[in-house]
């Protein structure tokens, strides 16, 4: 083993070892410090032994690292075993906490750098992917109701004049999500209620909603704050849920019916007539396709949002009513303008037919509430009603031990239909008339 006292000459007059040989030169004042020769390689080695092992680290090279440091680490390493510390550990532990710590600067700056993102995230960014989200698991209504109350407003209007108003929750969607607190709900509740309290009170619960699926989405979740909707303040400005009332009452059939049979577009006015006699939910009824009418005989399956779909007797009259509409398409009440393909909104016409008539106003779904009033005028059973509209039966008798046949419910529904038709001053057809188209008045 050739041992002198390393310098930098003899370090360069070492000759270079072959290829796959190995040349040592040792140092006499640095124990264990030593140059290692390669085949176009020199560095500064350290041997030693700890439990009688040998062990030998690489320094490093000779190009970069003097004589005096390489000695000064060699005399380190061999104080470490001394001790009985291995230095290959201790310069694993070191790299390990370097890598650690370097890694943990990456996550702060991309948990600030998140942070910071998350901060400047719109409402209506979050809103767009839960509406993409849930869109499959809702009707076309319920849709339609986030759309409207989302809209921004600005754009022309479809009908009339000037730019359209923006909906109750575009306040919201437009500020960010740190934004949404109690005070922000608050304050967004009293302006909209000023003005509008049933669509800000729809709006509320729609964005209530929105807030308990952000929160079971990890890259939402925590970004609402988690009292925005459970304050006293935001409980004090909820504007107050008032029960409808709106129904036609017997004297005011003749003025609905003649106002409403004079509607120029005939698949409204059928439509709007058989909203009434049938009962019916409006998207119950506009949802109806050809394959589930049966003039056969005589009856209606729709749609049902508590059993799926349920079916129900097509009166003499309403049969003349669907007989007499256009088949454009697979929807009885069809719409050639509508994207879906049948009738969307038709709540103009019917507002226009009573103000024509004189009449105080009525929602769509006033209609489902006077069939069930006007029913009382001939004793219809309560559970043939409920049956017919699709009610949830509200007694154990009725909800585990009678259904009744359809030829029951068309019995009782069919005078319900007369005795309406009879105060509108309109003649109802014979069963075998029914499925006749009936002449429009003009």
């Amino acid at each position: 083993m050739a041992t002198s006292r390393l310098t930098a000459g003899r370090i360069r007059e070492i000759e270079s070892a072959k290829k796959g040989a190995q040349v040592f030169l040792w140092d006499v004042d640095a124990p264990g410090l030593g140059v290692r020769v390669t085949a176009g390689s020199k560095a500064f080695i350290f041997e030693g032994r700890l439990e009688g092992r040998r062990m030998r680290i690489t320094i490093g090279d000779v190009r970069v690292l003097d004589i005096d440091k390489a000695r000064s680490e060699a005399r380190r390493l061999q104080t470490l075993i001394d001790q009985g510390i291995d230095p290959r550990d201790q310069k694993a532990d070191q790299i390990a906490a370097v890598a650690t710590k370097k890694a943990e600067t990456m996550r702060q700056a991309q948990a600030e750098e998140s942070t910071a993102i998350r901060q400047a995230l719109l409402v209506a960014d979050g809103w767009k992917v839960y509406i993409e989200d849930r869109r499959p698991h809702w009707g076309e209504r319920h849709y339609r109701d986030h759309l409207n109350l989302a809209q921004p407003g600005g754009e022309p209007k479809k009908r009339g004049a000037g730019l359209s108003v923006p909906g109750p929750l575009a306040p919201l969607l437009a500020r960010r999500f740190a934004e949404i607190t109690p005070e922000q709900i608050t304050a967004w509740l009293i302006a909209e209620s000023a003005t509008r309290s049933t669509q800000a009170l729809l709006a509320f619960g729609l964005f209530k909603t929105f807030a308990v699926w952000c929160e079971e989405r990890s890259e939402y979740r925590g970004m609402i704050h988690p009292d925005a909707f459970a304050g006293r303040s935001v409980r004090d400005a909820l504007p107050s849920k008032s029960a409808k009332d709106d129904v036609l009452q017997k004297e005011q059939l003749r003025a609905w019916f003649a106002a409403v049979r004079q509607v120029g577009n005939p698949v409204i006015s059928a439509y709007l007539q058989t909203l009434l006699l049938t009962g019916a939910r409006r998207n119950e009824i506009t949802t109806l396709t050809w394959a589930n009418v049966d003039f056969q005989w005589g009856s209606l399956t729709i749609r049902d949002k508590v059993d799926g779909e349920r079916t129900i007797p097509m009166t003499p009259y309403v049969a003349s009513l669907l007989a007499g509409l256009p088949r454009r398409n697979e929807w009885v009440f069809s719409s050639p303008s509508a994207a879906a393909g049948h009738l969307q909104e038709p709540r103009i016409p019917h507002n226009r037919a009573l103000a024509t008539a004189a009449l105080p106003p009525l929602t769509l779904h006033g209609l489902r509430r006077s069939f069930g009033t006007l029913s009382e005028w001939v004793e219809m059973p309560v559970g043939i009603v409920a049956q017919i509209q699709g009610h949830k039966p509200s007694a154990t008798a009725e909800k585990h031990y009678r259904r009744r046949p359809l030829d029951l419910l068309r019995q009782w529904h069919t005078k319900l239909e007369g005795w309406i038709l009879e105060q509108a001053g309109i003649y109802q057809p014979l069963e075998a008339q029914a499925g006749q188209p009936i002449r429009r008045v003009k």
